[in-house]
Parts: structure tokens; sequence; C-alpha cells
């Protein structure tokens, strides 16, 4: 299917690793040209390495977390042309207790998780409502509709996401620009393998039987009983992205868990 992103301009946060450095070579494999972000020059580097054979790809290292340093990929990455899709890709997530969650924590989360969207959003759209054209895709999660305990915290800061791309798509009423969310489910990053690895160390258990048992205890709805691979979700963004009715939506790629006909 042709998705009609040649020589798009894509900026995708968050892109060193996990569904970020998919969505990145999933933009590229279209005839898209790519900007991808990371904390340190190093991740930037690596990724960019890495991503070369695919198409045309820069980086630039930044802390979204931050507004200047926001302001400033946003300048390097419409150096030489505007974004035509702006993937708000970066986020954060733990494990923890709610009763244990200080109100720095909470700050950290919002800043991060949603500030971060904010920050290029703020200056993406209007340059492409003054071009009748482009698209923001925001990613959400299942969690954002079917909180998870064990991260609430998490879980909150990704349905603000959902009101954020509602209330930016009602900005773009009548227009070529188009604002959706992409709600990945349990997704095989290099984060999520870290913290299993890390469980099946704690609890002296095979790492494999503990995946397992996660979707039998703690996913019993998850209807394809395994891990989302990131560039499932990277195809679904793109596909978004391209998509020139799709407007004001979320799009879930969750594999059921969410027990919904809509």
């Amino acid at each position: 299917m042709d998705l009609d992103l040649k020589n798009k301009r894509i900026l995708v946060t968050g892109s060193g690793a996990g569904i970020g450095k998919a969505t990145a070579k999933a933009f590229l494999q279209d005839g898209a040209e790519v900007i991808v972000n990371g904390l340190t020059e190093a991740e930037v580097a690596s990724c960019v390495a890495d991503l070369e054979p695919f198409g045309k790809v820069n980086g630039f290292a930044a802390d979204l977390s931050k507004t200047p340093d926001a302001e400033a990929l946003y300048d390097f990455a419409t150096a030489e042309g505007s974004i035509d899709v702006l993937v708000n890709n970066v986020g954060i997530f733990s494990v923890k207790p709610f009763e244990d969650l200080t109100d720095d924590e909470w700050l950290s989360y919002f800043n991060i998780n949603v500030l971060s969207a904010v920050r290029l959003a703020r200056r993406v759209l209007p340059d492409m409502l003054s071009r009748n054209a482009g698209a923001v895709v925001n990613l959400a999660s299942e969690a954002a509709v079917k909180p998870l305990p064990q991260m609430v915290h998490y879980s909150v800061t990704k349905t603000a996401m959902l009101g954020l791309t509602r209330g930016l798509a009602e900005l773009t009423k009548g227009t070529g620009v188009r604002v959706n969310s992409v709600l990945p489910g349990p997704t095989w990053t290099e984060g999520v393998q870290s913290y299993f690895e890390g469980l099946a160390e704690q609890k002296s258990e095979p790492i494999d039987e503990i995946v397992s048992n996660y979707f039998k205890n703690d996913e019993p709805t998850s209807l394809i009983q395994r891990f989302i691979e990131p560039d499932e979700v990277a195809r679904m963004i793109a596909f978004v992205a391209s998509s020139k009715a799709a407007n004001g939506a979320g799009y879930r790629i969750e594999g059921g868990i969410i027990r919904s006909i809509l």
C-alpha cells in the first residue's frame, strides 16, 4: 500500500530505541525523510547509523522535559523545511505503588509524557495550519482507557494524551491538518525487556515463564496473548499519519486487551 509519504519530513521524538526507532524505520521505508531524537548524542548517533541504510535520516539530542531543548529540536528539524508529520512518542514508565508516588514524581511524569507533546505541537501546528497540511500522532496506551493499578501515574498521563489529541484536533476543523493518537498495548521494547529480566532475576524464575504468566495473570483479556512487536505499532502510526480522513481519534493496537467493540 502506498501511504503517500515519499519525501515527507517526519519528526519522531524519543526514537533512539523501541517504538520510536521502529516508527522512524517504517517512515524511511515508505520513502520519507526522518529526524530522530534521543537524550544523548551517543544514543542519537547510534540510531542514525542503524537507520541510514533505509533512507535519509538525521538526528538531534534533546531533553524534551525542558522547553529550550524542545525549541532547539524544532529549529533543527525545520532548518531545511517544514515538518509534515510529528510523532510525539517520547515517554517514560515505571511500576510503583500509588501510595509511594511523590508529587515530584507525578509532575515529572506529566512533564515528560504530556508536556513534551505540548511543547512541540505548539510550534508545529501553526505552521501546518498555515500550509493547510500535516499530521500529528500522539502515542497514548491501552492504559489510557484501562488504567493499570501498578502504574496509575503512567496511565493518567496517557489518558491526558487522549484529551490533548482531541483538543488539538478541534483546532484543525475544516483544514487539511489532522491530530490523532495511537494506543499500543504491551510492547516488547528494550525497556520492557529490561524490566522483565530484572523481575526474573528477583524471583529466580525463567524469563519465558514470567512473560507467559504475565498474560495469564495480569492481562487475561488480551486476545493475542503475547507482546506486540514495535514494528507492528510503527506500521499503525504510519498508516494513521497518512490517512487524510482520520482526525481527532484514538487508534487501538493493543491486542484486544480492552474489552470493547469500539
